[in-house]
């Protein structure tokens, strides 16, 4: 089925965006709003002020999205739009303005799962990129470990327990003064540093060893600063960032490995937001070439929140049959491969 034009909404946390993508694969337009200066000012994501600002900006998104794609709303084939997981209220303004347009241009309705979109943002860079391979999403509210053994079909060997990655460095960048949001600069920062300066934990969940933990990880950062504090020692900052960023890679790095020694793949696709961390990217990357995998990785752009993944995700719904009515809602605790 070729020729497919699919108009996305993505409004799951703190970006409204939308794009119109053709095929699953060729973007015709990428428009994102971001609420991060805005955000920044609280040091972290306000629910209530994310749906607020994706109300305001969705109409704007939209029409610009189909403006630079040069379509009329008529002439998408379907509407698609995350409906989880993610905050409720955020993904409430993009599933209610998605099922709108769609009734209004009488169009078929797709939900798309946010952790499948970051997952296809791989296969927008990357057209020879085909199933099966493992996959590491790894962002400020997921950190999970799937096997994709096809478009539309998911295995998710490991999910972290408590913390995502993502939330871990947003938290630990708060803790030693370097503010919101904390993994680009816990990146920047960590290169003044020594990674091995400061022996931080690697946690490992010993019923379920693909799982991710990374709260006492956080925990023993914590403990640190305040130990120093107590004792009057001067504290680091860049060797901190260095040595938790270090610990964290190294956690999502066994699984990765593990993974690949385990089920024999010979693709590996990285993807979420924290995939734009030059660390993670090189050590997952290391990984790689020790078991003779090729390595994906989106562009920067790609790696966090966007429509355009929401888009190359639908179109395989959009293939398969995959519709919905105009009773769907948000589901913030979505599982992957979960389909309502």
């Amino acid at each position: 089925m070729a020729g497919v034009k699919i108009l996305a909404i993505e409004s799951s946390c703190d970006e409204t965006a939308a794009a119109v993508v053709e095929d699953g694969r060729r973007v015709l337009s990428n428009v994102i709003s971001s609420q991060i200066d805005i955000h920044t000012l609280y040091g972290g994501v306000v629910p209530e002020i994310a749906s607020r600002k994706h109300t305001e900006r969705i109409c704007n998104v939209v029409a610009e999205a189909l403006n630079k794609a040069q379509l009329k709303l008529e002439e998408v084939d379907a509407v698609a739009v995350t409906y989880g997981p993610g905050l409720v209220g955020a993904l409430l303004v993009g599933v209610s303005y998605a099922k709108g347009l769609a009734y209004a241009a009488g169009k078929p309705l797709i939900g798309v799962h946010h952790i499948e979109g970051h997952i296809c943002a791989n296969l927008i860079d990357h057209p020879e990129l085909k199933p099966p391979f493992l996959s590491l999403v790894v962002s400020g509210g997921h950190t999970t470990l799937v096997r994709v053994a096809d478009y539309n079909r998911m295995e998710v060997l490991g999910i972290t327990r408590d913390d995502a990655a993502g939330e871990a460095f947003d938290k630990v960048a708060r803790a030693i003064g370097l503010g919101y949001p904390g993994g680009p600069k816990i990146d920047k920062i960590s290169n003044e540093g020594d990674p091995a300066a400061i022996d931080f934990p690697r946690a490992k969940v010993g019923d379920s060893p693909y799982d991710f933990s990374f709260s006492g990880l956080k925990s023993a950062v914590l403990n640190y600063l305040n130990q120093c504090k107590m004792s009057g020692q001067e504290i680091n900052v860049a060797d901190v960032a260095a040595s938790f960023q270090k610990a964290a890679v190294d956690s999502l790095c066994e699984r990765v490995d593990m993974g690949l020694e385990e089920l024999g793949d010979k693709v590996f696709a990285l993807a979420g937001g924290v995939a734009a961390n030059r660390h993670l990217r090189a050590g997952i990357e290391e990984v790689c070439k020790k078991h003779e995998v090729s390595f994906y990785c989106p562009e920067p752009i790609l790696c966090t929140d966007n429509a355009a993944m929401i888009g190359a995700a639908a179109y395989y719904e959009y293939i398969a049959g995959v519709r919905h009515g105009l009773d769907l809602n948000a589901v913030p605790s979505l599982k992957l491969g979960e389909r309502i």
